[in-house]
């Protein structure tokens, strides 16, 4: 067996959490393959705003896992170029209307018990925070730990840190089993690689990849868009929006839902999130979540009615029915880890997740119990991914 053929373990997807998989097995010691079928970042990454969030995350395990992700971006930002824009910038979450006070004082109360950071703000104390809020807010919640970074650069310095060998533009059309059916690698569109542990962080199209070989992951993908403004001054000062966001994140619902996600990037542009819709790989450009997304945006900050909008994109968050991430071994096929199911929270959790396998795959004892992430939970169900069903690396 060749030595360029083979290593410890291949992670399949080079975007943030594929990325950041391979770094922590690199530093356990590991050698590592990285295998893309389109570019770095060229998947739900590359249309991600990078949100390192604990605000909109209740109490539980995925808020425990993104506390460990903050500490561990706080690390990265010193290890990794400034490119990647790390900014502590800290978020907001505004009621429009005193009826939305008491849910979102619940929900920061449970998170404080947990150990985030979470100031009320009255209404009088929110122009201080952001001068160009509208006017007559009931209050608001302030989240000094939110964070940001620029994600498909992120990923990119990541791999790179990572010194694993990558191989973009080359698809995984199978894997290669032992006698008791245990992996020993993958079959690409350029020859067979040998690898006794696999890993599925293939974000949206990861319940495709887990079908391919021979797993069960109902994951699907929830469309989003992301206006992007003209450059500005800085508007915006944090991450700004709705409680309304909250409850959004939480929903299983397949409908268009959209609340405004309000921030400034350091090159200028403010970008507009967040709509959610299960409409299959459908990249169709959706005029009607654009207009509510702008007019939410406006209704939070109404001197964005005088900014043009010059650009949309579109992504696909990887989402899983009990909005827990899969990540760990397979109970069926031994070798297989996943790293997927994130939804619209892989660049935030990224870091703990591929803290999580390198220590999984190594046999240290994770940062976290990883017991209500396991795969296993899933045993027996099946989903689809509203496409032509062919598995494949994530583009």
């Amino acid at each position: 067996m060749s030595t360029t053929d083979s290593s410890d373990v291949i992670v399949i997807g080079a975007g943030v959490v594929g990325a950041a998989c391979a770094y922590y097995a690199a530093r356990h010691g590991l050698s590592v393959t990285v295998l893309d079928r389109g570019a770095v970042a060229g998947g739900t990454t590359g249309a991600g705003e990078g949100n390192l969030l604990v605000s909109d995350k209740e109490p539980g395990p995925e808020l425990e896992l993104a506390l460990i992700s903050l500490a561990l971006w706080r690390e990265l930002s010193e290890a990794l170029p400034p490119e990647i824009e790390y900014e502590p910038k800290g978020g907001l979450v505004v009621a429009s209307a005193p009826e939305g006070l008491p849910a979102l004082r619940k929900l920061a109360a449970g998170q404080r018990a947990a150990g985030v950071k979470a100031e009320e703000i009255p209404p009088e104390r929110l122009p201080g925070l952001e001068p160009h809020l509208a006017p007559g807010l009931a209050g608001g919640v302030h989240y000094p730990q939110d964070a940001q970074v620029q994600p498909a650069l992120a990923a990119a310095h990541l791999l790179r840190a990572s010194g694993a060998r990558l191989r973009l533009g080359e698809e995984v059309t199978g894997f290669l089993k032992g006698a008791s059916g245990e992996l020993k690698g993958v079959r690409t569109s350029k020859g067979a690689l040998h690898a006794p542990y696999v890993v599925n962080a293939a974000g949206a199209w990861g319940g495709e990849l887990a079908r391919l070989a021979g797993a069960t992951l109902p994951l699907l993908p929830r469309r989003g868009f992301v206006l992007v403004t003209e450059p500005l001054p800085q508007l915006v000062r944090h991450k700004v929006y709705s409680a309304e966001y909250v409850a959004d994140v939480a929903s299983g619902s397949a409908e268009l839902q959209t609340s405004a996600v309000v921030e400034g990037t350091p090159a200028g542009p403010v970008l507009i999130g967040a709509s959610r819709e299960q409409v299959g790989f459908d990249r169709s450009l959706s005029t009607a979540a654009l207009r509510r997304l702008a007019a939410q945006a406006v209704a939070l900050f109404p001197v964005l009615a005088r900014v043009r909008a010059m650009r949309t994109y579109a992504g696909f968050r990887p989402y899983l029915p009990d909005h827990l991430p899969a990540i760990g071994h397979d109970p069926t096929v031994p070798g297989l880890l996943h790293a997927c199911g994130h939804e619209g929270a892989g660049i935030g959790l990224a870091p703990a997740t591929g803290l999580v396998i390198a220590r999984l795959v190594t046999g240290d004892k994770p940062p976290l119990d990883p017991g209500p992430f396991g795969p296993g939970r899933f045993a027996g169900a099946s989903g689809t991914s509203g496409t032509s069903g062919r598995a494949s690396t994530p583009r």
